[in-house]
């Protein structure tokens, strides 16, 4: 099996990393969201209605206006 030879350091690990994004054009990849619409970035919760994968996984605080 294998073994690395040389630790790798932070640095290197960052940019490894951030590299699809530099290839992307430094523009993040959006998607609207299937319950709402709204963009949101692929595998994370809508921020907007709080859904991931079809379930409601958080509730989002809505501001009510006018209630008093």
């Amino acid at each position: 099996m294998a073994l690395q030879k040389r630790r790798r350091g932070p640095h290197n690990i960052g940019n490894r990393r951030s590299s699809w994004l530099r290839r992307a054009g430094k523009k993040p990849l959006v998607q609207a969201c299937p319950d709402c619409g709204e963009p949101r970035i692929p595998h994370r919760v809508c921020m907007s209605c709080g859904s991931y994968g079809g379930e409601k996984v958080i509730e989002i605080a809505r501001a009510e206006e006018g209630t008093e």
